[in-house]
């Protein structure tokens, strides 16, 4: 065996250190990078990130929906995920739920292997049980708007209706079968008065100086039901308003974690030019604090308390800011122009004082002012191989 000069030794020396680097830097065979880039100034907590399935497959070949797990590589835990189909057969994004503070990047390694099954965060449904009721929650809050068959009935209602809740479990199957939901057993209640108003959120006409109403939903369809996003889709029968006929479609979506979810309206009709539309929430009789912040498209309520109920808080976000906003006919309204074929898309939901988690009227002022900043500020996605 020839024996080794210094210089011999120091060139072999460094040509293994290199291989060892190299090994240390080398992505594990088998998976790729998903870098998550938070660019602006808030913080996504437990946010639900969309990845382009297209994408996944591009850089990952290998990925299936049975055989895929996401791992947050700082900590080596498995991420929650979905596959949000969007009401067809074909998957088109994965899902994922994660943080990540302002100004930072996180990194996912996606895996072959089976996915941990996660406990659903967010339910939607038809209730035929309740007069075509249809409802949606996450671990935070709850909604319902009314069908058809509530139309005849003295105690119909137009607008979104909120249920307050102060347990992380999905509680809407439980409630409406114990049909005792307006009074607080431990988990909350419905105490939110709709009646014939928009409600908590939701959208009308607005022609000759007045809010029209489109009333009940006819038809409804479930895109994806959990378990971090539940979308929904329900259809309204074309309404006249004088001369001119409108037809509403909505599209909502719910995350798990979020206060608002996402409803994109679809409105077809026959007026020239822009229908104007109101987007609102009622206002209550006793004093509450109304913000109508129409260069960053916020418009917000707390409610006066309820009693022993508690306090709520309601608020729309509108991404097409600036807009125009007023206190009118009992609500807080934001008012917009839509052409006939075209969607308006904002988010509007609810908090209650009693979960905890936002407790006063500045607290939700604040998370509705960072939605919106987040909005415009969104996290960016990028899949390496």
């Amino acid at each position: 065996m020839a024996f080794m000069t210094w210089n011999h030794l120091r060139r072999y020396a460094c040509w293994c250190l290199c291989l060892l680097c190299a090994a240390g830097k080398a992505q594990p065979k088998g998976e790729s990078i998903v870098r998550i880039t938070n660019p602006g100034p808030v913080a996504f907590a437990n946010a639900v990130v969309e990845i382009p399935w297209a994408t996944v497959r591009a850089a990952y070949p290998q990925a299936d929906t049975a055989q895929l797990r996401v791992i947050h590589l700082a900590t080596g835990k498995e991420v929650p995920c979905q596959w949000e189909r969007m009401g067809g057969k074909t998957v088109q994004n994965l899902l994922v739920q994660v943080s990540v503070g302002a100004g930072e990047t996180l990194q996912l390694a996606l895996r072959r292997g089976k996915p941990t099954k996660i406990t659903p965060l967010t339910y939607a449904r038809y209730v035929p049980e309740r007069f075509d009721d249809f409802a949606w929650e996450n671990d935070r809050i709850a909604f319902r708007i009314y069908g058809a068959a509530l139309g005849s009935r003295s105690d119909n209602a137009y607008g979104t209706d909120v249920w307050s809740k102060r347990t992380r479990q999905l509680i809407l199957n439980k409630w409406y079968r114990q049909n005792d939901y307006h009074k607080d057993n431990g988990e909350g209640l419905d105490y939110y008065k709709v009646g014939l108003t928009l409600g908590a959120g939701d959208m009308g006409v607005f022609l000759g100086d007045s809010i029209g109403y489109i009333h009940n939903y006819r038809s409804w369809e479930i895109l994806d039901n959990g378990p971090l996003r539940s979308t929904f889709r329900v259809k309204y029968d074309p309404y006249p308003f004088g001369g001119i006929t409108v037809t509403m479609t909505k599209t909502i979506s719910i995350d798990a974690g979020s206060q608002l979810s996402r409803t994109q309206v679809e409105v077809v009709h026959t007026a020239a030019g822009l229908l104007p539309v109101v987007a609102g929430i009622t206002l209550r009789e006793e004093p509450g604090v109304l913000l109508l912040d129409e260069q960053k498209g916020i418009l917000g309520y707390w409610e006066p308390r309820h009693g022993n109920d508690g306090t709520l808080g309601i608020g729309c976000v509108f991404p097409a800011a600036p807009v125009s906003m007023r206190r009118q006919y009992g609500h807080g309204l934001t008012k917009l122009g839509v052409r006939s074929g075209d969607s308006v898309v904002y988010y509007t939901g609810a908090a209650w004082d009693k979960a905890g988690i936002i407790t006063t009227g500045e607290a939700w002022f604040e998370y509705l002012q960072q939605f919106a900043t987040g909005l415009k500020n969104p996290l960016t996605v990028r899949v390496v191989k």
